[in-house]
């Protein structure tokens, strides 16, 4: 069975598509993108977990 490590990672509006570019390249899939007022924008990124022998 697959499994997936995950992480969060704070966006900046005028440097997004640097940070998710930098992220994918080392195979990171952005999930979800979520805004609020006390953390401002937010990635949700998973990638398959290192040690998956599959």
């Amino acid at each position: 069975m697959q499994k997936w490590e995950y992480t969060t990672v704070p966006l900046i509006s005028h440097a997004l598509q640097e940070i998710l570019n930098q992220w994918g390249e080392e195979g990171w899939d952005l999930v979800q993108v979520l805004e609020s007022q006390q953390l401002g924008m937010t990635a949700f990124l998973k990638r398959p977990a290192q040690n998956d022998e599959n």
